[in-house]
Formats: C-alpha cells, sequence, structure tokens
C-alpha cells in the first residue's frame, strides 16, 4: 500500500504539469498537447531502454505481450495523449476530480481479466468512493460537463486497462521490467511520429517557455518512467484491485498539486470530500479481495 501511494503522490502531479506543459487555451508559450503527450512517452522509454541494458533484463517472454502492447496503448499512449488535449481547455481541479473513478475501472478490468475477484463488499466501497468524486465533479462543474470531460473518461478506461494488465504482469515480471518493455515496445511508433512533431511544431517548440519545458520534464520523467516503478511494484505484491483503491486519494492530491504548481484554488468542500474519500480507502482495504 504504502509503495502504491508513492505511486498515486508521484501521478498526482501529473495533470497540474501537463496543463503547465501545454498552457491554457490561446497560450503562445505551450507546448502542443500531441508533442507532450507522445514526447514525453518517447523520453520514458530511452530512459527504460537505459535501464534494461544497465540491468541487462532478459527479453519478456512471448506470453507477456498482449499484457504489454495493453500497458502501451492504455499508459504510455493513450492516458497522456488524451489528458494532454483535455488540459488545453479544462482547468487541473476539475479534470483531477473526473480522474477520481479510476479506481473502480481498474477493479473492473482487474476481474474482466481473470486475475481478481473482489468481494461485494470491496465493490461496494469503490463504488461509494466513485460516487463521491463524481458528485465531486458536478459540483464544481455546476451540473454539466464539459466536452473535454469525455477525453478524460476516455483517458481513465484506457489508464485502467494498462494499469490491471500490468499489474497482473508485474506479478511474474516484475514492476519494473514491466513498465520498461512496456515503453519499448511503443518506441518504434513514437520515434517517427515525435520527429514529425519536431518539424511541424518547430516555432511552438522554440517559442515555449521555461514553466512549459518544466511541466514536459516531469511528465516524462516522473509520471511516465518512475512514478511506476513504485505503482506496478505495489500492485505486484498487493493485488491490482487493492491497492488500486489508493488511487481515490488521487483527485485531492492533485487539487494541492494544482493550487501549489498553478494557483488554482483549493476551497473547503474540497478538504471535506478529501475527508470522506480517505475514510472510503480505508474501508476498502479491509474488504476481502481473493487472487487466483
Amino acid at each position: 500500500m504504502l509503495l502504491g501511494l508513492a505511486g498515486v503522490a508521484i501521478f498526482s502531479l501529473t495533470l497540474p504539469f501537463t496543463r503547465l506543459a501545454v498552457g491554457a487555451a490561446g497560450d503562445a508559450h505551450g507546448l502542443s498537447p500531441m508533442f507532450v503527450a507522445l514526447g514525453r512517452a518517447l523520453v520514458a522509454a530511452a530512459l527504460a531502454g537505459a535501464w534494461l541494458l544497465w540491468k541487462r533484463a532478459p527479453l519478456p517472454p512471448r506470453s507477456a505481450l498482449p499484457a504489454l502492447a495493453m500497458v502501451a496503448i492504455g499508459c504510455v499512449i493513450g492516458f497522456p495523449w488524451l489528458t494532454s488535449v483535455a488540459m488545453r481547455s479544462l482547468p487541473a481541479a476539475h479534470g483531477a476530480v473526473l480522474i477520481g473513478i479510476l479506481p473502480l475501472a481498474t477493479a473492473v478490468f482487474a476481474a474482466l481479466l481473470g486475475g481478481e475477484k473482489p468481494s461485494a463488499g470491496f465493490w461496494i466501497m469503490a463504488m461509494c468512493g466513485s460516487a463521491l468524486v463524481a458528485g465531486f465533479a458536478l459540483r464544481q462543474s455546476g451540473g454539466g460537463l464539459h466536452p473535454a470531460d469525455l477525453a478524460i473518461f476516455a483517458a481513465v478506461l484506457l489508464a485502467a486497462m494498462g494499469y490491471a494488465a500490468g499489474g497482473r504482469l508485474s506479478q511474474t515480471l516484475g514492476g519494473q521490467s514491466t513498465i520498461c518493455w512496456a515503453l519499448v515496445l511503443a518506441a518504434p511508433v513514437l520515434v517517427p511520429v515525435v520527429g514529425w512533431l519536431c518539424w511541424r511544431d518547430a516555432g511552438q517548440i522554440a517559442a515555449a517557455g521555461a514553466a512549459a519545458w518544466t511541466g514536459f520534464a516531469y511528465v516524462s520523467v516522473f509520471s511516465m518512467f518512475i512514478g511506476f516503478f513504485f505503482w506496478y511494484r505495489g500492485m505486484a505484491l498487493g493485488g491490482v484491485a487493492r491497492v488500486g483503491q489508493v488511487q481515490l486519494v488521487q483527485p485531492f492530491l492533485s487539487l494541492l498539486g494544482a493550487a501549489v504548481v498553478l494557483g488554482e484554488a483549493l476551497e473547503w468542500p474540497t478538504v471535506i470530500f478529501a475527508i470522506a474519500v480517505i475514510a472510503t480507502v480505508g474501508l476498502g482495504r479491509k474488504m476481502q479481495v481473493k487472487r487466483r
């Protein structure tokens, strides 16, 4: 659980730093969402390749390729791209609360992939926590959803697929090897696309400010690489569904990050919802999760 919490703490700053990288709508000093999403994955893939060489890690077995592909599609490409697009028009705080449904989605994918069978009590706690963050999101947006919200929801589904597949694979392949091989697997697709983006967006890249590059550096090194070392190791030890519940505190850590990094407002209702969600996480930890 502590390893999972460390990973979540790192991931919680992803949206604030992504918004810093892409800038608000109309910001001439930000980077393009696609360059941020795919460029960060390519930087992380280079780090992953270096780590695999340093460790002299063996090639993954052929049976691991489907799960690695799901991690690459969901966590390496899909989630970064969709959230980068959404952060051009949504405040980081608003996007953070929507991502609060990620623990429930991760548990659903863990069950669908056949690795875990959460109890009824576990599902009740997961749904309560997700209902809390969904209600908070609707409250913040005045009862409606922005068009970019759909991108966030799609990103959540893709990330949940990658988390569940990667967490299960980590039990045999190891957490570090899982994310590193997924990144390396995605590299042949990323290299030509990022090269084309560098040519297409050369002017925008040259004009990007220090804040944009700071955001890009964080999501490349921490969100896309180091955070997964903690996250997948935690899920390998404690189970995808159970450790995935720690994600329920991520929206509120992201809200704090948005307040510090971007200066977005932090209100008392947020603190109240945070306490309620943390209590739900504590109850969810006590519920039975059968692992095959």
